[in-house]
């Protein structure tokens, strides 16, 4: 009997530090828990630098069909921040490819974090920099977030890594932002693999090779 007692008062003492976990979201985790940019043995990459993206170069870095952009009465997703390779990152990365007779990696990142609103993407870009190297992405932007959960994404397409991170407030209920949150992971799922570096720098108008060239009409 004093036994059932205790297991019952044991039980009691779990449920009253359930609600002190995170989330009941298995996907979202606290950000000083959620995995970051892995970087393997590649140390050289976390010194290339990545850059604040404008909505309309997400726009064009998702390849979003104009059929869904009629639809929307102003830019779509406007509660996310992107951070896109700069023009060092993309020379260096080809530089260290070309060093390390092949041996080094063409994959270069880009991270999107997907906000619970747009009040709070816009006081969190006020704190973010502007460019920032690969190396301080972790500790600066994800686990610089207290009171933040995120659930992290990943996707691997060609010469560019997708790390999509979508943020709400710690124990928070839901994302109001899933419908963004969707629509960019399916768009991302959907992208073919990105063109090597150099053509990247060569053809900025250029990200994917899903994107065709334009072809001449007669009239």
């Amino acid at each position: 009997m004093a036994e059932e007692k205790k297991k019952h008062r044991h039980k009691h003492q779990n449920q009253q530090q359930q609600p002190n976990k995170s989330t009941s979201d298995p996907h979202f985790k606290p950000s000083s828990d959620v995995k970051g940019i892995r970087f393997g043995g590649q140390f050289v990459v976390k010194s290339f630098t990545v850059r604040r993206a404008t909505p309309l170069e997400l726009l064009r870095l998702l390849d979003i069909p104009p059929s869904f952009l009629s639809q929307c009465q102003t830019l779509p997703f406007p509660s996310t921040t992107t951070y896109l390779p700069t023009n060092f990152t993309i020379l260096a990365h080809h530089a260290w490819h070309t060093l390390t007779l092949g041996l080094g990696t063409k994959k270069s990142k880009a991270v999107l974090f997907v906000f619970e609103s747009e009040s709070m993407k816009s006081a969190i870009d006020q704190l973010w920099p502007p460019m920032i190297p690969l190396g301080d992405v972790n500790k600066k932007l994800i686990r610089g977030l207290s009171g933040c959960e995120m659930a992290r994404f990943k996707f691997r397409k060609g010469c560019l890594t997708f790390y999509v991170y979508a943020v709400r407030r710690l124990g928070a209920a839901g994302f109001s932002c899933a419908d963004d949150l969707r629509s960019i992971l399916e768009a991302v799922v959907a992208l073919q693999d990105f063109l090597d570096h150099t053509a990247m720098l060569a053809f900025p108008s250029q990200r994917s090779i899903t994107f065709p060239p334009p072809v001449a009409m007669a009239h």
